[in-house]
Parts: C-alpha cells; sequence; structure tokens
C-alpha cells in the first residue's frame, strides 16, 4: 500500500464568530494531525479560511495550541489568490504561511489546485 496522503482544506471564515466556524477548523486541524500521525499531511487554508492564521496565533483562542502542533509537524500553506481577495495577504506573510497560486483561474493571480493534489495522490477533505 503506498503512503496515505491527505490535504485539508480549511474554508470556514472566521469573522463569523460562531461556534460553527470554529467547529470546523478544529475538525480540520484535528483530522491533518490524526491522518499526519500515519502518513503525508498537508493544510491549506483557502477562500475565507485564508483569515484563519491570524486568528489561530492568538495565544488565547481555544484552537491554539492545535494549530502550533499542527504547524510544528505538518505543512501549512494559504491559497494566494484568496488571501488577496479576501483581505488576508499580508497576515498570512506575518504568519510565516507560505502561499500556493498554482491554479491560474481566470479573473484570479491563482489560487491553489485541488486537481493537481489529487493528481498528486491527495485524498482532499474540505472543513
Amino acid at each position: 500500500m503506498s503512503e496515505l496522503k491527505t490535504a485539508v482544506v480549511i474554508l470556514s471564515d472566521p469573522s463569523t464568530g460562531t461556534d460553527e466556524s470554529v467547529g470546523r477548523v478544529l475538525n480540520g486541524l484535528a483530522a491533518a494531525w490524526d491522518y499526519g500521525q500515519v502518513g503525508e499531511a498537508l493544510v491549506i487554508f483557502q477562500g475565507t479560511g485564508t483569515r484563519w492564521p491570524e486568528k489561530l496565533q492568538e495565544a488565547g483562542h481555544p484552537v491554539h495550541a492545535l494549530y502550533q502542533a499542527v504547524r510544528d509537524k505538518i505543512a501549512v500553506v494559504a491559497s494566494g489568490g484568496c488571501s488577496i481577495a479576501f483581505g488576508a495577504k499580508d497576515s498570512v506573510a506575518d504568519a510565516g504561511i507560505e502561499t500556493i497560486s498554482n491554479n491560474k483561474a481566470p479573473g484570479t493571480p491563482g489560487v491553489a489546485s485541488l486537481r493537481e493534489l489529487t493528481e498528486q495522490g491527495y485524498r482532499v477533505l474540505t472543513f
């Protein structure tokens, strides 16, 4: 059996301030952590999810410890075009998160390509 490869895409918007949005990022990061224990895992902040890194760096945030643990062991990236579109470009850069823009969809400066991930053998989970 080939190595298990999983990409977790965080799409939820922290600006809603709801339990649902926190639940999505918590469960997405927990899934990445879980899959990372047995194979290769990747976290992608995409869409309004690019706003999460700024929030998750706050020591008092309920998901901060999990986020830090994931960052220590698992690759974390953000969609470049989405970070621009949703006003998170600077906060993503300040968090030290690399951006990817390999899907040059018309009208965008490039967003993360989920197709390329599946072609590379990743299963893709969205939260």
